[in-house]
């Protein structure tokens, strides 16, 4: 649980209907195993010790007296289990029936919650049996109260984050918890498992909260329906673990991050800010230990494994296009100009803007390619950008600025055979120089090729490459700069572009590079990711930071889970450090970037998406 990480597990019993007993060893052979799996939060579905389907049976007294003894000796199960388990049960208080949840931890029956809602006719008329209840109050027959869910939270005292609110049959619930337990009894007709998703996908997202979703499974007696199991776990809007109706598993887990729930309640200021606090809290104890996220973090943050990779980047690319395509049209500009330097970032910019040309239906021949070879431009480069430019039908020029260079840099007094970051950035600013004149001379934009990990890093030159008139990748990292490359190589190869599919390929097989130092045996000599570290690793680190304000601390717990087996500890302390010396010291050059396109839920312009004083001290590990 250290980090705000807590393992939810929802079970479904094999149950006898109206057999408490028999069902109690079954609950407590699926505690066994939550528990051996790690689980901190087990739910079981509604009235899960005697079925949901008793029927008149509820008004048994040997239905309900088993029932509690069922549950008492769950209790003594759970002694020594560091869990927090739910399990629904009828219970009769003061003359009445409510359907009830009661709380299990470490040996203890810590509380019961009635449900509130009972729902009449339908699949199955609970009003026949069951009193809702609305308000807690106070058992003789028990010698404790009874809580209604809107008067109960259980609190975590090692884990402040650790709210849980049990809500039975719905999952909405007005307490401030991280954590609703939304035990469950509804029956499969066509469609109700669409619905079921719906709600408990936008209840999470609504409330920033995770909510854990148990049905009972297809042992419920089958008179007149039948139940399959469907089990949710979902965060924050996102379906994390499910079983489908007549799934077969007997028990979903999956690991939720609190930090990431507050997180984003801090940052969501349209919603409520204040919840009524419940008038009964109960406090339970957990460790806090790591919790096991083999398999839980994605190393990829920005292309989820939940997404369909092919629609991101097709999105992608329209929202490029299209921002671009406004910003054409609103400037009156007569085309595009792009330094087309046959590498990633300035193809994807040259895929962007012919995109937004064919959207506004002109001519791809309004788009000026420019290539500058210099000193370190190899042959490969140089040749994938003028195939490029072939391909899509730009108009191209070539312009060598190795003669320009040499002159300032007798003009400035470099010796040119130092190969210092003057020597570097003379080039790249000499480069902006010419396509911005170029695009004066047009009354055409100049198009940005920098990526969002090349600005996260201060990768850039100021006033160099830095700038431009519309950043077009500006809220693209690099890693996602390669799917979407790749996905549009894949389409070209589907319809028949065969040559552009090729050199689209070849430039994602080209190490990244500025080539600002001369080559070596006519091979690129200066690769990006040997400086400043893979970017692989970078990418995560910056969305974990961003995205989450994520401590450094909990970054490098999430990184060695992510990359196990690819990158060792050490490597990832060093590039993590070197992530965060040059995130706080470049946000100089964030403060004065040009105009671009946001694209996901990370992007660092300073005109709203990043905020940040260029004078903060760097945060270490």
């Amino acid at each position: 649980m250290k980090y705000g990480f807590v393992r939810l597990t929802a079970a479904v019993p094999e149950i006898r209907v109206a057999s408490p007993l028999y069902n109690k060893e079954e609950i407590c052979s699926l505690m066994d195993a939550a528990y051996a799996q790690g689980t901190h939060v087990l739910t079981f579905p509604e009235l899960s010790l005697t079925g949901a389907t008793c029927g008149d049976l509820f008004f048994s007294d040997k239905l309900l007296k088993d029932a509690m003894t069922a549950l008492e000796e769950i209790a003594e199960h759970s002694a020594g289990m560091q869990m927090f388990t739910f399990v629904g049960l009828p219970v009769r208080c003061g003359g009445k029936l409510y359907n009830c949840m009661a709380s299990v931890w470490n040996g203890k029956i810590l509380g019961f919650t009635a449900k509130e809602h009972i729902t009449a006719g339908g699949d199955l008329d609970q009003a026949r049996y069951f009193t809702p209840c609305s308000q807690s109050f106070w058992s003789d027959t028990l010698q404790r109260t009874i809580h209604s869910a809107r008067d109960s939270l259980y609190r975590c005292s090692e884990l402040p984050e650790l709210k849980i609110a049990c809500c039975i049959g719905e999952a909405e619930c007005d307490t401030g918890a991280a954590v609703v337990v939304n035990p469950s009894a509804s029956a499969e007709i066509i469609g109700r498992e669409d619905w079921r998703r719906l709600q408990v996908r936008s209840l999470s997202g609504k409330a920033h909260c995770a909510i854990v979703y148990a049905e009972p499974g297809e042992t419920e007696s089958t008179t007149d329906m039948v139940f399959g199991g469907h089990c949710m776990i979902a965060e924050n809007g996102v379906l994390l673990a499910e079983n489908l109706p007549f799934g077969g598993s007997r028990c979903i887990t999956a690991v939720v991050d609190l930090q990431h729930l507050y997180h984003d309640r801090l940052r969501d200021t349209t919603s409520a800010t204040s919840h009524p606090e419940p008038t009964a809290n109960f406090e339970f104890s957990l460790p806090l230990s790591d919790t096991d996220l083999t398999g839980v973090i994605d190393p990829c943050p920005f292309l989820p494994r939940t997404a369909d990779p092919d629609a991101v980047c097709a999105r992608i690319l329209e929202i490029q296009a299209r921002g671009l395509a406004k910003r054409l049209t609103a400037a009156h500009a007569s085309g595009a100009v792009i330094a087309l330097s046959g590498g990633l970032d300035s193809t994807l910019a040259l895929i962007v803007t012919v995109k937004a040309m064919d959207l506004l239906r002109r001519d791809r021949k309004e788009i000026l390619s420019v290539t500058m070879p210099c000193f370190g431009t190899t042959t490969r480069t140089r040749g994938n950008a003028e195939e490029l430019a072939l391909q899509f039908g730009t108009d191209f020029r070539c312009v060598d600025i190795k003669e320009a260079v040499d002159l300032h840099f007798r003009d400035i007094g470099h010796d040119s055979t130092n190969l210092s970051v003057v020597y570097e950035n003379a080039q790249a600013r000499e480069r902006t120089q010419i396509i911005m004149d170029i695009a004066n001379g047009t009354n055409a934009l100049v198009i940005g090729t920098g990526d969002l990990s090349e600005l996260a890093l201060g990768w850039a030159t100021y006033n160099g490459d830095h700038m431009s008139n519309y950043g077009v990748n500006g809220g693209i990292p690099k890693t996602l700069v390669r799917h979407v490359v790749r996905y549009y190589a894949e389409q070209c190869q589907k319809t028949g572009q065969d040559k552009l599919a090729a050199v689209l390929l070849d430039i994602l097989a080209t190490p990244v590079s500025p080539e600002l130092l001369p080559p070596k045996d006519g091979d690129i000599a200066q690769r990006t990711e040997d400086i400043v570290g893979p970017y692989d690793l970078h990418d995560f680190f910056l969305y974990h930071f961003v995205r989450w304000g994520e401590e450094p601390e909990k970054i490098r717990r999430e990184a060695i889970a992510a990359f196990a087996g690819r990158f060792t500890e050490e490597v990832i302390d060093g590039w993590l450090k070197i992530f965060l010396r040059r995130f706080f010291t470049q946000q100089f050059k964030r403060s004065a970037l040009p105009d671009g396109p946001k694209v996901g839920s990370i992007a660092l312009s300073p005109r709203g998406a990043w905020m940040m004083p260029s004078d903060a001290g760097i945060w270490n590990m």
